[in-house]
């Protein structure tokens, strides 16, 4: 395909490993936007280390159009980045949503003008080590997912022959609400026991891990998506297969004193539940814990500015 230009706005575990793959590929001009200047990336891909040179713009005024944008942030930091999708964003540009939870589009349009919206789980782990060194984990299967159809064809050309395979679905709303699924447990309990995945080895977990799901899978199938009688099961077994040493995004922003994305993930469960007439006791006690959990690191943060 020919050669374009791709901004990817923030450089978390997510959004670094994404510009990494990408630079290392040579095959288009990358432009990381980023609250500080990042002139070169270690990026770890299982045995192999590399180091990747990276053109980093702080300010979005230095920003202009571009062909495609990969909005990595926190979802609940949407709105914050509203000044560089002003900058980046034109009628032809295309923007692919790698954040968790759902409704990606109704989130992201306001911010973006006229520029197209392409919502994309995401299911590889990408741990910010430092903030200039990356580690891409495979879990299993696609490294992201997005909806069939020409736009999704050429967002997969933008990554063939990188590390991170695009897989492309007309289901795409029930594997957006099964990803939801494996967050609405893998975030919340990972964060408040302050261990990784491997914390679901416990046995004592197993119980309140499905409650969670079942309620979950109540509301996604409330909501269209076409779920299993016995998804919760199937949801915490491929959870277990998961690598023990693998962190979550608010595993990390939790010891890192940072604010929660708690709202995108079992807050959407209860938000749409609510719709629904669904009840939710269960991710409704996981949204009040970690939003008092976020609100005092919030505040912290603010008091430390």
């Amino acid at each position: 395909m020919a050669k374009r230009t791709i901004a990817v706005v923030g450089l978390g575990g997510i959004g670094g490993v994404a510009a990494a793959c990408l630079a290392l590929s040579g095959r288009h001009d990358v432009i990381a936007c980023a609250r500080r200047p990042i002139g070169a990336l270690t990026f770890e891909h299982g045995d192999d280390v590399s180091r990747v040179q990276l053109t980093t713009l702080v300010e979005p005024a230095a920003a202009t159009v571009v062909d495609w944008v990969l909005l990595c942030t926190k979802a609940q930091d949407t709105a914050s980045v509203a000044p560089w999708l002003a900058r980046l964003c034109g009628p032809q540009t295309r923007v692919a949503v790698l954040q968790n939870g759902i409704g990606h589009a109704e989130r992201v349009s306001p911010h973006a003008g006229s520029a197209g919206i392409l919502p994309a789980i995401v299911y590889y782990n990408g741990e910010r080590i430092a903030h200039d060194h990356m580690r891409l984990r495979h879990i299993r299967g696609h490294d992201l997912l997005v909806p069939a159809g020409p736009v999704a064809d050429e967002f997969a050309a933008l990554l063939a022959g990188t590390p991170i395979d695009v897989g492309k679905s007309d289901a795409f709303v029930t594997f957006q609400w099964r990803k939801l699924l494996i967050n609405v447990i893998a975030n919340p309990v990972t964060a408040l026991t302050r261990q990784r995945i491997g914390v679901f080895h416990r046995k004592d977990l197993h119980d309140l891990c499905l409650g969670i799901l079942r309620e979950a899978v109540a509301v996604g199938r409330a909501e269209g998506a076409d779920l299993e009688s016995d998804e919760a099961e199937r949801i915490f077994e491929t959870l277990l297969g998961y690598p023990s040493e693998a962190g979550t995004s608010m595993y990390f922003d939790c010891l890192a004193g940072r604010p929660l994305e708690i709202e995108a993930l079992n807050g959407a469960v209860v938000s749409a539940a609510r719709k629904h007439a669904i009840a939710t006791p269960l991710n409704a006690a996981m949204l009040a814990l970690l939003k008092s959990i976020s609100d005092a690191n919030a505040e912290t943060a603010s008091l430390s500015a």
